[in-house]
């Protein structure tokens, strides 16, 4: 299966690919891409079970087993400190300048997110996680995107900037791993 997980590397370039060169409010890019393969997958794997543990969240736990089975990860996160400036109040301020003035004030550390954060942001994050998965499945190589994965990145201080982020594992094998699991 060599072959196969060094294919499933090639589609993860392809994803980050994907991810880069998706539509972006106002042209600017504010997406971080980074792939996990070995090593790194286990240290993430570890700080997932560690966010779970500490938090009695299973889920953590569940999705750590199958980001160590996958072949690598994908992770996308979307830049922190950034505004669209059109004043939209989709993040529930009246101005850009207001909520970029709360990013400074307002960060608990025990939330796994950063926030208040740019709606159009989190759409342009939504638009490149979405056609990175559509890569993946052009390719198909089996994946899911988990939140989970996301937040273990983050912790470990990985897509440096991000406030946000999404993990990506995928996998080439006869049977989908994402999608028959327990709780």
């Amino acid at each position: 299966m060599v072959f196969e997980s060094d294919a499933v590397e090639v589609v993860a370039r392809l994803m980050a690919l994907s991810a880069r060169t998706a539509p972006k409010a106002r042209g600017t890019d504010v997406i971080k891409t980074m792939i996990v393969t070995e090593e790194e997958k286990e240290r993430l794997a570890g700080a997932m079970r560690e966010y779970g543990e500490k938090h009695d969240a299973v889920f953590f736990i569940r999705d750590a087993g199958n980001v160590v089975a996958s072949d690598a990860c994908l992770l996308v996160g979307s830049l922190y400190a950034d505004a669209v400036g059109l004043d939209c109040g989709g993040c529930g301020y009246a101005t850009c300048a207001e909520m970029l003035d709360a990013q400074r004030e307002l960060n608990p550390p025990a939330t796994p997110f950063r926030g208040p954060n740019c709606i159009v942001r989190m759409a342009d994050l939504g638009i490149a996680v979405g056609s990175a998965v559509k890569t993946a499945s052009l390719h198909n190589v089996d994946n899911r995107v988990m939140y989970t994965a996301g937040v273990g990145a983050l912790s470990l201080g990985w897509l440096e900037g991000c406030g946000v982020a999404y993990g990506i594992p995928l996998r080439a094998s006869g049977k989908d791993i994402f999608f028959d699991r327990t709780r």
